[in-house]
């Protein structure tokens, strides 16, 4: 683990805050020069504390208006019913997040679809599809509340 001090800190806190940034408006921001931001951010980059930077995609002004994450189940018994299921669900393109779990759901997709006419041709032709699957529920989104993809630093 890399150590940091507050520097560190207050640069990737500014780093969270500010989504159009330039170096210069992040070192303005965080209280140092361009050149210690720089040579700060490729520090923290090398050792795998900022793995990249991304664009932030609206998804309902593409005309996606509905989301819906599924819990799924699977059958076990099958030796390789994780791998399998997971490697034909990342074929689905509207499928924009996989995450595994221990407990009595094994697997949760994000499904995003147009409407729900595509989100039920998703579902019917492609999810249901799916191997190994023993039980899935649907939850629909309806708001979504907080999202904070920041961390406390």
């Amino acid at each position: 683990m890399l150590e940091m001090d507050d520097t560190d800190r207050r640069l990737l806190r500014q780093l969270q805050a500010a989504h159009d940034f330039s170096i210069s408006d992040l070192a303005e921001r965080a209280g140092m020069s361009t050149g210690t931001a720089s040579r700060r951010l490729e520090r923290l980059e090398r050792a795998g504390v900022i793995e990249g930077y991304e664009a932030v995609i609206d998804w309902h002004a593409l005309g996606y208006a509905v989301e819906v994450s599924l819990r799924v189940t699977l059958d076990k018994t099958h030796a390789n019913a994780f791998d399998e299921f997971i490697a034909a669900a990342r074929d689905i393109p509207e499928v924009d997040e996989i995450q595994t779990f221990l407990g009595r759901v094994d697997v949760r997709l994000n499904v995003l679809a147009r409407d729900m006419a595509h989100y039920q041709g998703i579902y019917r032709e492609r999810i249901l599809a799916l191997p190994h699957i023993a039980d899935i529920e649907a939850l629909m989104l309806v708001a979504n509340i907080q999202n904070r993809e920041s961390l406390p630093l």
